[in-house]
This record gives structure tokens, C-alpha cells and sequence, in this order.
């Protein structure tokens, strides 16, 4: 039997005052591109935070390519970077302060001081002229369009290498047209990278483009869709 891709088993209760969220799921799956779609408030975020190390599971194990990151039985939590992880955050978490070339390096660095300004690396030259912002280098994200702030914060999770990509609503700030756009240059750069993916999305197209697998989240458990849902992703 082929070792699955994604192995999750996760069990963690988030609680603020009076209120908790409960976040209960098992899968285990072969394909390479999964995406979790759901509603707002489904716990999609929390997922993702929580298989990249964000947050800490109370019992369970995360398993990507066989490769364990955290097992409660066994006490094994590796930390996000020890994970190997590119994860593109649904606000893209540029820092404000550092150039589009300095934020794609900043994975490159060991510790937290900045890139300097005018370092050249071949790493982050590749994946500047990959999505074309060499002439953006030297810009801050205050400057960048929609698209050029996603391409930034792509290329950063990218340029370490990373083991799999998780991905948070990526195309949600993007008007219409500029969603197709990018959709279509992440399927072509996946297609080449050949490296896991987790999507998750409140958005059909999302669905259509990347859902090799696709599994419904509500209250923060994996649920069979609605009709109208199941309709709307096979459309």
C-alpha cells in the first residue's frame, strides 16, 4: 500500500472566555493536490495553522509523504521551520518594512535579522523573474499591485524549497480577472513542481482548478457537502 500523501488525525479545542471551537478530523489521501473547502468560520484557517506548526494540536499526528510532524503519542511536534513547510497566509504577511527582493529572501536567513538590501541571492533572482518582479525588486508592498503582493508572497514560501505548500483563500483579494490569471500560472507552477498542496477556499473556481480532492469543513468537522455545494464544485 502507497504511503499517503496527506495522513491527518486532529483533535484540538480553541477557547476564548465562555466560547470554544472544536477542530475533530481524520483523512488519509493519496492525491497530491487537496483542496478543504467551507463556509467562514468552518475552522479552515485553524487547519492549516495547525498542520504548519502555528498551533498546537491536544491529541492526534500530521503526516505529509510519510514524513511526521506531530505526533501527541510519540512526542514529536516539529517546529514550522523544521517542518519545511511554504505557506501563503490569506493577507500574504509581507513585512511592510523590507523590499519585494528582501521579503522573498527572508526564508533564506537564519534567524531574524533582515536581508540586506542589495544581497543578491540566485535563489530569489530565479523566482523574481519566475513571476516577473525583477523590475519590483526594489520596491515595499505599499507600492505593488494585488497581483504583484501575491507573486511576492508566493515566491517566498517557494524559494526555501519547501517540503509542501499550504495555501490560505489565495486569490480572495484579487478582483475577478486577476483571480483567473493567477489561478491559472499556480496550476501550470504545480504542475511542474510536483509538490503537495493544501487549498482551502470558500470558492468554487478554487475547487474546479485544484481539487484533485476536495473535502467539505463545518463546525470544524469534515462533513458530506450540501446539495447546492456539491453542485456548485462539480459544476
Amino acid at each position: 500500500m502507497n504511503t499517503p500523501r496527506f495522513d491527518l488525525a486532529i483533535s484540538q479545542t480553541l477557547r476564548s472566555g465562555t466560547r470554544s471551537f472544536q477542530l475533530e478530523l481524520k483523512l488519509q489521501s493519496p492525491c497530491q493536490q487537496l483542496v478543504v473547502y467551507g463556509p467562514s468560520g468552518a475552522g479552515k484557517s485553524m487547519l492549516l495553522k495547525t498542520i504548519a506548526g502555528l498551533n498546537r494540536p491536544d491529541a492526534g499526528h500530521i503526516r505529509l509523504d510519510g514524513r511526521c510532524l506531530f505526533d501527541s503519542a510519540q512526542g514529536i511536534c516539529l517546529s514550522p521551520q523544521q517542518r519545511q513547510l511554504g505557506y501563503l497566509f490569506q493577507d500574504y504577511a509581507l513585512f511592510p518594512h523590507l523590499t519585494v527582493r528582501q521579503n522573498i529572501g527572508f526564508g533564506l536567513q537564519r534567524g531574524w535579522r533582515n536581508p540586506a538590501r542589495q544581497r543578491h541571492d540566485a535563489a530569489v533572482d530565479y523566482w523574481l523573474e519566475a513571476f516577473g518582479l525583477t523590475a519590483q525588486a526594489g520596491q515595499l508592498p505599499a507600492t505593488l499591485s494585488g497581483g504583484q503582493r501575491q507573486r511576492t508572497a508566493l515566491a517566498r514560501a517557494l524559494v526555501t524549497e519547501p517540503r509542501a505548500l499550504l495555501l490560505d483563500e489565495p486569490f480572495s483579494a484579487l478582483d475577478p480577472s486577476l483571480r483567473q490569471q493567477l489561478r491559472a500560472e499556480l496550476a501550470e507552477l504545480l504542475q511542474r513542481l510536483r509538490i503537495p498542496l493544501l487549498l482551502i477556499t470558500h470558492d468554487a473556481d478554487d475547487v474546479r482548478c485544484f481539487g484533485e480532492q476536495t473535502l467539505y469543513l463545518q463546525d470544524g468537522r469534515l462533513v458530506e457537502p450540501p446539495a447546492s455545494q456539491t453542485e456548485t464544485s462539480h459544476g
